[in-house]
């Protein structure tokens, strides 16, 4: 079947419109960070002694029950604080919700929304356009990873809508892989023999899916190294300096932890099925199982790093910064099996698509 250039030009102008709302919700996730209640809370960081004071709680408004949609579900949630998880330092009054942050908020999940059905539309044309799975190079592969930490943050709101407020940190992420894709982009075309095989959607598919998970995972990793060293110097009595001042709008370091650790968890057998499913089309391909290629061994590491802190938190209690380094150390090999093997290093998997 020829390439449908008429619906590959389609994928293209759908990728833009997806780029571009992205961009509209971070910046409506960046009014509802500025304005809105949950992260004035988080600054002013109520102690429990106030709700033991008898402080009490805002009603829950906007809900699913009275209004209908995952856009006010999630505000109605997010607008009731959870002062018991809130730090033990510091004294402060909670203040009530602002129509303003509200709006930003719910402005800020319709967005993104939209945006994940465009980009969706986009990927789903493209590989309509080449009668082929949508992750043949680097330019499909990256803007289904985008798509999958979309979708991973969307998940995460519905279990968690309180951290709704924190879209900022992990949308930004998005919108750069976004832009990425647009410098990687490589024209619709069919794939080259070596990648002309089932197992392409079944071994990428779980690698991509896994890649944008831990993306989220690493962008709520950054977030609690942040807040934990506020938390140190709030604990001292000292002011915070350069990036440490941005943790007094986050949530608990705790909370933060855990929500990392969790989605690494759940990431993790995703992405060494991927790793499992690679060897077997690679003994089917070339006739061994593993042949230490550069994008193998650097798989390997980062499977090897991940399990690591994984091990680490299950046995060993290692929590806070050790292991949230140890995150960051994996996301990085990760990172760089994507960009510097596929492009720099020439190997077996070389089917970058950018030459």
């Amino acid at each position: 079947m020829a390439i449908n250039a008429g619906l590959a030009s389609l994928s293209e102008s759908l990728w833009t419109a997806a780029t571009g709302t992205y961009m509209l919700a971070v910046v409506a996730y960046t009014g509802e960070y500025a304005f809105g209640k949950n992260g004035r809370i988080a600054r002013t960081s109520t102690d429990r002694t106030a709700q033991a004071s008898g402080v009490r709680q805002p009603a829950l408004v906007g809900s699913s029950e009275a209004t209908g949609g995952i856009a006010d579900r999630l505000d109605g949630m997010a607008d009731q604080p959870d002062l018991a998880s809130q730090p033990r330092f510091g004294a402060g009054t909670v203040e009530p919700a602002g129509d303003a942050g509200r709006r930003w908020g719910r402005a800020a999940v319709g967005f993104t929304v939209l945006a994940a059905l465009f980009h969706l539309a986009s990927v789903a044309i493209r590989g309509i356009a080449v009668d082929r799975v949508p992750w043949g190079n680097m330019y499909e592969f990256t803007l289904v990873v985008g798509l999958m930490a979309t979708v991973a943050w969307l998940a995460t709101l519905v279990k968690m809508p309180q951290l709704r407020y924190l879209g900022l940190f992990v949308m930004m992420p998005v919108l750069l892989v976004m832009f990425l894709a647009g410098t990687l982009y490589t024209k619709a075309s069919k794939l080259v023999p070596a990648l002309q095989s089932y197992w392409l959607a079944i071994h990428v598919s779980s690698v991509a899916v896994a890649e944008g998970i831990l993306l989220t995972s690493a962008a709520i990793t950054t977030m609690y190294l942040v807040r934990a060293r506020f938390e140190r110097h709030a604990a001292a009595g000292t002011a915070p300096a350069r990036f440490a001042a941005l943790g007094s709008r986050l949530p608990a370091a705790a909370a933060l932890d855990k929500a990392a650790y969790r989605t690494v968890a759940f990431a993790f057998p995703i992405y060494t099925a991927g790793v499992i499913f690679g060897a077997i089309w690679a003994e089917a391909a070339w006739g061994r199982y593993w042949g230490w290629d550069p994008k193998e061994t650097w798989a390997f590491i980062a499977w090897v790093i991940y399990a690591m802190y994984l091990h680490a938190r299950a046995t060993a209690g290692w929590k806070g910064n050790r292991a949230a380094y140890i995150n960051l150390l994996g996301f990085g090999a990760m990172t760089f099996n994507f960009f510097v093997v596929n492009i720099v290093i020439s190997g077996l998997h070389s089917y970058a698509g950018l030459s």
